[in-house]
C-alpha cells in the first residue's frame, strides 16, 4: 500500500489546535480515515462500521464517552449520528481543543446534525480525491501564472490516463485496475448511500440519471430534459442532483452576474468532481477511447475544474468559482471572483495552442464594467507561453 501525503495534513493538525473537534468529510474513499490517522497517530480510533462498537454507543452513549473521554478518531460517524447530542455535553465539559476527530461521507442528514449538535464546537475539513500537485508532488500553486515553470509530470502518465483512471487513492495505492474498482464503487454508492440514506426506491432509474448526468458534464442542466429521459419529475431531478452533490460526486458551477447588464444565463453547470467515475459512467472502458471521444473536451474542462476546486479545498478555503455565459452563448470556461479583480479562465483540451484560443478572453477583458487584467488558457499540450494580457498554461501544472 503506498501512502501519498496529503495537501491538509499540516491544516489539519493547526485546525485541531483551534476546535474541540474536526470532521473530516468528502465522497466515499477519498482517503478521509487515512489521513485522520496519519495526523492523529497518537490517537484512540473506533470504527462505526463494527457492528458492537456502534450498539453501544447507541444503547449507551455516556459510558461509551467514558471508555474514550478524548483523543480518539470516531470513523464512520454518520452510522451512529445518535452519539453527536452526547458528544456536544461531553466536548463543554472538556474544555480545550483537538479532542475529537470524527471521519464520515458528506451524508444527507449528517451534516445537519453535525451542524445543529456541534455548532462553533467543530472545523469542517472537505476532502476530495488526490489533485495533481498531491498525486506527483508537484509545488502548490492554485493561481500562479508562470507559465515558464518547467514541465515536472512525468511523460508517463499522458493526460488520457490521468482522466481515464480519475483520482481515487485506493486505484494508485493498491494499483487496482481503475475500470474493476470503479464498478465496484459505483455499485457500493447506489446500495449504500442511495438506497439506505434517501428514499429512492428504483435504483435503475437513479442508475439513468446518474448516466445522463455525465454526459451532460461541463453543460449547463436542463432539468426538463433530463427529467424527460428518465421518467422523474422535475423535483426528483433536483432532489437527485443535491444527493450527487452532497455526497460529493458533482459540483455545481454558478453564473457570475455581477457588474453586467446583457443578458445572462441562470442554470449552473454541472461537472464531475472525478473524471474516472465520469469515464465508467460514460462506459469508457480503455483510456485509448479517450482520444477520440466526442466528449473528450468536456472531460477534460471538468478535469481542470476539479482541479481548480481541490486547490481551494486543501487550503480549506471555498473556491470562488463561476462561469461567464451571455444569452448570445460567448462563454468564459471559468471565472475565479477574488473580489477586487476576476480571473477568466478558458479550457481547450486540444495539444496545440491555436489563435483561435484567445478571442472570447480578448474579447471578454475588453467588456466595460469588469476589473479583470488579464486572462489563463489551460490547454491539453506540454508547452506555456506568456503574453501581454493572456497567460497560456498545460494541464500539467498544478492549479
Amino acid at each position: 500500500m503506498i501512502l501519498i501525503k496529503r495537501r491538509l495534513e499540516k491544516i489539519i493538525a493547526r485546525t485541531a489546535g483551534s476546535f474541540p473537534a474536526v470532521w473530516i468529510t468528502g465522497p466515499r474513499q477519498s482517503g478521509k480515515t487515512t489521513l485522520a490517522k496519519t495526523v492523529f497517530s497518537g490517537y484512540s480510533y473506533v470504527s462505526f462500521e463494527d457492528i458492537d462498537m456502534r450498539s453501544f454507543a447507541g444503547n449507551d452513549p455516556r459510558a461509551f464517552l467514558r471508555q474514550f473521554p478524548d483523543n480518539v478518531i470516531l470513523d464512520e460517524v454518520q452510522k451512529c449520528p445518535g452519539i453527536l447530542s452526547y458528544l456536544q455535553t461531553h466536548i463543554d465539559a472538556l474544555g480545550g481543543s483537538g479532542h475529537f476527530v470524527l471521519t464520515g461521507s458528506h451524508q444527507f442528514q449528517l451534516a445537519a446534525s453535525i451542524s445543529q449538535s456541534l455548532a462553533g464546537r467543530v472545523a469542517i475539513i472537505n476532502l476530495l480525491p488526490f489533485s495533481l500537485s498531491e498525486l506527483y508532488a508537484l509545488t502548490p500553486s492554485p493561481i500562479e501564472l508562470n507559465a515558464a515553470a518547467a514541465d515536472i509530470l512525468p511523460d508517463r502518465f499522458s493526460l488520457e490516463k490521468i482522466l481515464f483512471q480519475g483520482m481515487y487513492p485506493a486505484i494508485y495505492g493498491r494499483k487496482i485496475d481503475p475500470v474493476q474498482w470503479l464498478s465496484s464503487y459505483y455499485a457500493t454508492y447506489l446500495e449504500r448511500d442511495v438506497r439506505e440514506v434517501t428514499n429512492v426506491r428504483d435504483l435503475h432509474q437513479f442508475d439513468t440519471f446518474a448516466r445522463l448526468c455525465a454526459a451532460r458534464t461541463g453543460s449547463l442542466i436542463n432539468f426538463s430534459e433530463i427529467a424527460n429521459n428518465c421518467g422523474a419529475s422535475m423535483a426528483t431531478i433536483k432532489s437527485w442532483l443535491s444527493i450527487l452533490e452532497l455526497s460529493g460526486i458533482i459540483k455545481l458551477v454558478r453564473p457570475y452576474f455581477a457588474n453586467y447588464s446583457k443578458r445572462l444565463v441562470k442554470q449552473p453547470k454541472l461537472y464531475f468532481l472525478d473524471t474516472g467515475l465520469l469515464c465508467y459512467l460514460l462506459r469508457i472502458t480503455e483510456e485509448s477511447q479517450l482520444a477520440f471521444h466526442p466528449l473528450k473536451g468536456r472531460i477534460f474542462e471538468t478535469f481542470i475544474v476539479s482541479e481548480m476546486i481541490k486547490s481551494y479545498y486543501n487550503r480549506q478555503e471555498e473556491p470562488p468559482l463561476y462561469f461567464w455565459r451571455d444569452h448570445k452563448g460567448r462563454e468564459i470556461d471559468a471565472l475565479l471572483d477574488f473580489g477586487t479583480y476576476q480571473l477568466p479562465v478558458e479550457i481547450k483540451a486540444s495539444e496545440t495552442i491555436n489563435e483561435s484560443f484567445f478571442e472570447t478572453l480578448r474579447w471578454w477583458l475588453a467588456l466595460p464594467g469588469n476589473n479583470a487584467k488579464k486572462g489563463v488558457i489551460v490547454y491539453g499540450g506540454k508547452d506555456g507561453q506568456a503574453r501581454e494580457e493572456i497567460t497560456v498554461r498545460s494541464w500539467r501544472r498544478s492549479l
